[in-house]
């Protein structure tokens, strides 16, 4: 009688140690994924601290920058000229400790710091809109708003900036804004930060408005720049410049009439054009260029006079505009290696001594 033995099929053990390897070797694979994450996660770490403080150091020679340019005889004005703007410096600035310094790749540690700084009172404060309406319609009319469009956007940014006690007519109130999707309230108090405006009724559906151009970044012709011509039904509407442009929310409410752009000045000379290159070609100098050495910026407001102004001009400039700045708005960019991040800070300048940082974030 014969017995048969079941035997074990050959090679099993085999299989068995080749997926245990397997097994291991993806173990260990993921082991070493999760050091390298972990190993990169705290390098990073190291790195946010480090350009976090880079970032503050920028702010810090922004405000140096600042209150050695406010010490230097015979420049009682900011102009595009000077260090702080970019420029080759006045003849003051030859002599100061000024001299040498660069807003660019500034060695700081490890690390390196480039700073723009741009004053805020080269545009007009929306907060202040609410003294001169004109203006506001103004800055609509010269960018090629239609008339319907220039009543909706002007009353609504009144409303939005004033009590809700009296609404203008072509405005818009809370009521309005709760019957959005999503709803909200309106401000009724004056912005904090003028992207606000992109809520406001007339605007929150057409962001062109806010940021100029259109989708088709065809440049319109110059009669509908100047003369607001409202564009046909089927054409895109193309702005030549935004609100952001010409409007901050956050100034002394004075404009500095050396940095202050031609649609600023056009706009508070009432869309005089005119007038305000002739005020651009008073500071510019020989050469036409701003924020160059021959550049000729006005030391006083009383050099009005020389720009072939209207008294009624002389008297409005003299009103609202100044030759000194106040807010700065600082853009840094700290950069350890392949790491760089970017940051805003705005400062509030009261004498050499005295400049506060007003905020400070990273973008």
């Amino acid at each position: 009688m014969k017995i048969s033995v079941q035997t074990r099929p050959r090679g099993i053990a085999l299989v068995i140690v080749m997926i245990a390897i397997f097994v291991l070797s993806v173990m260990a694979a993921i082991f070493a994924m999760s050091m390298k994450v972990e190993t990169k996660l705290a390098l990073n770490a190291d790195h946010d601290q480090q350009l976090l403080w880079l970032g503050r150091s920028g702010v810090e020679l922004a405000r140096y920058v600042l209150s050695e340019q406010m010490t230097i005889p015979n420049e009682p004005y900011d102009a595009l000229n000077q260090i702080w703007a970019g420029g080759p410096g006045g003849i003051g600035e030859s002599n100061s400790p000024l001299t040498g310094i660069s807003l660019d790749n500034h060695q700081v540690g490890d690390g390196t710091v480039s700073i723009k700084i741009v004053d805020l009172e080269r545009k007009i404060n929306v907060n202040t809109v609410n003294l001169n309406p004109g203006e506001l319609q103004q800055t609509l009319t010269l960018m090629g708003v239609g008339a319907d469009g220039i009543s909706v956007i002007s009353d609504s940014i009144l409303d939005w900036i004033a009590p809700p006690n009296d609404p203008r007519p072509a405005g818009a109130e809370s009521d309005y804004y709760q019957s959005l999707n999503p709803p909200y309230y309106a401000k009724n108090a004056p912005m904090d930060d003028l992207s606000e405006l992109l809520l406001v009724r007339g605007i929150r559906d057409h962001p062109e408005i806010y940021w100029g151009g259109s989708p088709t970044n065809h440049a319109p012709a110059r009669f509908q720049q100047k003369l607001g011509f409202v564009n046909s039904p089927f054409q895109e509407p193309d702005y030549p410049f935004g609100l952001t442009n010409i409007y901050t929310a956050i100034s002394s409410g004075h404009i500095n009439i050396n940095t202050a752009d031609e649609n600023v000045l056009e706009v508070i000379l009432n869309g005089d054009d005119a007038a305000a290159q002739n005020i651009i070609k008073m500071r510019v100098g020989p050469d036409g260029e701003p924020g160059t050495a021959d550049d000729t910026p006005f030391t006083g407001i009383g050099q009005f006079m020389n720009a072939g102004l209207s008294q009624q001009q002389i008297a409005q400039l003299s009103r609202i505009c100044t030759v000194r700045s106040s807010t700065f708005e600082v853009h840094v960019t700290a950069r350890i290696g392949d790491y760089h991040r970017e940051y805003v800070a705005i400062l509030f300048r009261n004498s050499p001594t005295d400049i506060k940082i007003l905020s400070f974030y990273w973008e």
